[in-house]
């Protein structure tokens, strides 16, 4: 789930962006008394994700206003489905509408698409992970989202893990040195362990023998990839990133690796269409 202070960070901050000094339409145009009904629903076949917040944001300018779900995150809905209903001041649900659709549309295409990748790799053993190209502050909603997909979550910050990438390496010589100074720090929170990042069959032989917990090809062609699954023998978890798309992932996937690692998911997901219409 998502945590309950995250939700309220995000809607506060977005309602904040959007409303301003206030909503200066619905107060020139609707009486203060009135109350409506609002339906939402899916215009297109998709996953949702964000309920919780959309339902936040409602409650958060009219904390009286009742919310509905016919759905729940995670629920692959066609195209007309109802997700939830909305009844509360007419002026209030006007004004969180925008915010409230926002975040219902960003998150659920984030879910959307990776629900797509997914299903492209479930004939093997290999699992989607997504990584930190996120829009900055928004990370742990991504990542709830690509849950509700069906992916798995990488690390969610710097401090999740050690990722070795060629820049370390250059800076202290060789892998071996690298890992050895990782070895060196407590990573007992790490979920990753020592993750070593290999361009090269090269560089996977040797972060192997220097004692890698887990290994990052990075763009390497199948037939590489399946050398490096075979080099591994199961020893360590392999994790194929770089040049993977709807295409190619399912290739990638038949090689052995254990995770397939894809930035676009979180980074350039297009949001879907979710309508919002008056009357029960």
């Amino acid at each position: 789930m998502i945590d309950r202070g995250e939700i309220d960070r995000v809607v506060s901050m977005a309602l904040e962006e959007d409303i301003g000094a206030g909503d200066l339409t619905s107060r020139a145009t609707i009486p203060e008394d009135l109350s409506l009904t609002a339906t939402i629903h899916a215009r297109h076949a998709m996953v949702l994700a964000g309920l919780p917040l959309a339902e936040a944001a409602f409650k958060a300018c009219d904390p009286d206003c009742t919310f509905t779900s016919d759905a729940e995150d995670g629920a692959r809905l066609e195209t007309g489905a109802v997700i939830a209903r909305v009844t509360g001041n007419a002026r209030a649900i006007l004004t969180a509408e925008r915010t409230a659709l926002n975040i219902l549309q960003h998150l659920s295409g984030i879910a959307t698409l990776t629900r797509t990748y997914v299903d492209r790799i479930t004939h093997t053993k290999a699992r989607l992970l997504d990584t930190r190209k996120t829009i900055p502050g928004l990370r742990a909603l991504a990542k709830y989202a690509v849950r509700m997909g069906g992916g798995h979550n990488h690390r969610m910050r710097l401090d999740d893990g050690i990722l070795i990438k060629d820049n370390h390496i250059a800076r202290v010589g060789s892998i071996s040195a690298a890992i050895k100074a990782a070895q060196a720090i407590d990573t007992s929170a790490s979920t990753i362990g020592i993750t070593v990042e290999c361009d090269t069959l090269d560089q996977a032989r040797d972060a192997i023998e220097a004692g890698a917990d887990r290994l990052l090809l990075d763009n390497m062609t199948l037939d590489q990839l399946r050398t490096a699954v075979e080099m591994a023998a199961g020893r360590i978890p392999l994790e194929a990133s770089g040049g993977v798309n709807l295409e190619t992932i399912a290739a990638i996937a038949e090689t052995g690796v254990d995770f397939i690692s894809v930035g676009r998911i979180t980074q350039s997901a297009p949001a879907v269409d979710i309508g919002l219409d008056y009357g029960s």
